[in-house]
């Protein structure tokens, strides 16, 4: 039974003597305009992009084309010059055979009149070529604490075979925003290739205590009046739960930023920890006793250049 012939020409809109400027420009305007993607639910469409891509698999190689235009309109079939297997052995090579045959569900991207002239695979039915998974990407947010002993977080995910969980460890030292890569804990691959990789994006909550900057942590400290006066000592909470001991040097004034080494947040890539910064803040006494009064008049005098007592 013979094939009905297919006019590539038309299909792209194009003349029979268009270069290959012509014939591409028309392929991707087409192609834009009826692409499965962008079509979803438009069985026509789909149908109409298949065409266009045959049409552009010929004109674009110039010794397909070269055949097509000998043939012309002449009807043939199975037993033809082109027909069945005695054609010669050309497959698809135009952005991938398996590439189309994604777009339309693993069916045949080609017609019988395309098959006829140009042979089919010597192999028989096309198998699918091993493709590796799709990668997916989830998102988790975590505590400053988390952040910076290291945490681990389940994921779940949807397959066609049901819900996937999966543990997923998160460093010390992560950054707000940074990702955690599970490898082949992702979309399953094809035809026996390896699964995907899972990416986690991880979201550090802000820390009623500490604020965070790359690896250095910042704390306000209460200090004294009297210590940043004199000089002394104040106690410093850590992320660690721990307080550190911090030398007051004499005359710090409010606002002032002192370094604590070592007891920021962990170095996500290489050893160590950041530095924590206290950064101080004055503390006037509530109640204002004779004796509070009467050391502040000596130091307004002093400041004021007066002769104390």
């Amino acid at each position: 039974m013979a094939t009905t012939y297919k006019d590539y020409y038309a299909t792209l809109g194009v003349p029979r003597d268009a270069d290959q400027k012509k014939v591409k420009s028309a392929f991707r305007r087409l192609a834009r305009r009826y692409h499965p993607d962008l079509n979803p639910n438009d069985p026509s469409a789909t149908e109409r992009f298949r065409e266009i891509n045959e049409a552009y698999e010929v004109l674009s190689d110039p010794e397909k084309r070269r055949r097509y235009d000998e043939v012309g309109s002449q009807p043939f079939g199975g037993n033809g010059p082109f027909g069945g297997g005695a054609g010669p052995q050309v497959e698809y090579r135009t952005g991938t055979v398996e590439d189309f045959e994604d777009l339309f569900g693993g069916a045949d991207p080609f017609s019988d009149f395309f098959h006829d002239m140009f042979g089919r695979s010597a192999r028989g039915p096309r198998t699918a070529r091993p493709r590796r998974g799709e990668d997916v990407e989830g998102e988790v947010e975590i505590s400053l604490d988390e952040a910076y002993a290291g945490t681990a977080r389940t994921v779940e995910l949807s397959t066609p075979s049901g819900l996937r969980r999966i543990e997923v460890r998160i460093p010390p030292g992560i950054a707000d925003g940074a990702r955690v890569r599970a490898a082949g804990q992702g979309g399953e691959g094809r035809g026996g290739a390896e699964r995907g990789d899972l990416f986690v994006r991880v979201h550090v909550r802000s820390h009623p205590v500490f604020r965070r900057e790359g690896e250095t942590l910042y704390v306000r400290v209460p200090v004294p009046v009297d210590v940043a006066v004199l000089g002394g000592e104040v106690t410093v909470p850590t992320l660690r739960g721990t307080r550190a001991s911090l030398r007051i040097p004499p005359g710090t004034q409010n606002g002032a930023r002192l370094r604590l080494h070592g007891l920021g947040m962990p170095r996500h890539r290489g050893e160590g920890h950041g530095d924590l910064i206290a950064e101080v803040e004055l503390r006037i006494p509530e109640v204002i006793t004779p004796e509070v009064r009467a050391l502040a008049e000596a130091l307004r005098r002093s400041r004021e250049g007066a002769p104390v007592g």
